[in-house]
């Protein structure tokens, strides 16, 4: 759950680090693209699984604090495992394990485009083919599509490729979580990630050992943005995180100066937790306001919880530009602490104005 891209220098002036930013324009731009576009997508397919049927604890679970609590554990859990399976070489089983449960997260988000393709085949054909048989196809055809990525993704594990499953991901994860949990629950949730991000980056740096094991297999479990032309992922090796300041010798002085970098990286989680709570807004808010989205059969998105929605987006991207100030210098970043403040933020500011404060909030228990 770390943000991290290196400059030239490890000390900036705010002049200093305008001028970096400036140098890095095109990369930071390309990662909030894809920030801001795997949140839009999990938002189209929201309605899709807008179901208490789909929600990972049932209707009661969306309100239990116990579940959250459960999932930062297992958090928790799956980097130790992760790291001890790394330390110990065994390379083959990480991404066995991570690349399971990628494929489950990434038939979410295809799931809702093979059925569009059902429904348009249907009506091109007149309803040629029986129910079953469609609903067999649509099945086949989210295993074939699902597992032809994972199998790209194996054979050519280019920074595009990474790029495009981990939006897919992305999406998937956090309509799955973000229909599963109320806001308040969300928020929670996001603030004990955003204090264990901070300790795991720069106190225990365990999270830094964790990328870089995640750059070396070449799984999409962050985005990179390259920074120059000709860049290739292919070639990113491990101990990238880790890589300490170079000093040189510059005028009879020490001066402390990063390796080069020619790309931009930032954790799926700094992605994931902001856009959780976008869903979770126009899933559980009161429906006020017109109808403004109802592509999807039986479930639509109202007027008033879209704006808290679309609100606790923009509030995610000025996290995002301030944790940008503090990636230009070049060291790495903890992106979990502006990106969710920034994103509870928006929800605050936006919700108060469009549905009113005191509908921002539901009841929880623990159990």
């Amino acid at each position: 759950m770390c943000i991290e891209c290196r400059g030239y220098m490890s000390e900036y002036t705010g002049s200093e680090t305008l001028q970096a930013m400036r140098e890095q324009w095109a990369s930071m731009t390309g990662m909030a693209g894809m920030f801001v576009g795997t949140i839009l997508l999990g938002l189209f397919i929201q309605p899709m699984y807008n179901y208490d049927e789909v929600r990972a604890y049932g209707e009661e679970g969306t309100t239990q604090g116990v579940n959250i609590l459960f999932q930062l554990v297992m958090i928790f859990i799956f980097t130790i495992i992760i790291i001890w399976l790394a330390r110990k070489g065994l390379d083959y089983l990480i991404k066995g394990i991570v690349m399971v449960a990628l494929w489950f997260s990434l038939l979410y988000s295809i799931w809702p485009f093979i059925y569009l393709l059902a429904v348009l085949f249907d009506n091109i054909t007149n309803g040629f083919l029986s129910i079953e048989i469609l609903e067999y196809l649509m099945i086949s055809g989210s295993l074939i599509v699902s597992i032809g990525l994972m199998i790209l993704l194996n054979k050519f594990p280019e920074w595009y490729v990474v790029n495009g499953v981990g939006v897919l991901v992305g999406a998937g994860v956090i309509t799955m979580i973000g229909v599963s949990f109320t806001p308040i629950l969300i928020i929670i949730f996001m603030i004990l990630a955003a204090i264990y991000d901070h300790w795991a980056v720069n106190k225990s740096k365990h999270m830094l050992e964790l990328a870089d094991t995640m750059i070396d297999l070449k799984l999409p479990v962050l985005l990179v943005a390259p920074k120059e032309k000709g860049y290739t992922f292919r070639n990113e090796t491990d101990k990238i995180m880790q890589q300490e300041d170079v000093e040189l010798i510059k005028d009879d002085k020490k001066v402390s100066k990063n390796k080069s970098r020619d790309a931009l990286f930032m954790g799926l989680g700094d992605v994931i937790f902001p856009g959780m709570l976008v869903i979770s807004s126009v899933t559980f808010l009161p429906e006020i306001g017109p109808v403004i989205f109802d592509f999807w059969p039986d479930n639509v998105i109202y007027y008033g919880p879209l704006l808290v929605g679309l609100g606790t987006l923009v509030g995610g991207l000025f996290g995002y530009l301030a944790l940008m100030t503090q990636v230009a210098r070049g060291k790495p970043q903890a992106g979990l602490p502006l990106l969710n403040g920034g994103s509870i933020l928006g929800y605050i500011i936006s919700g108060s104005i469009a549905i009113g404060f005191d509908q921002l909030w539901h009841n929880i228990t623990l159990l």
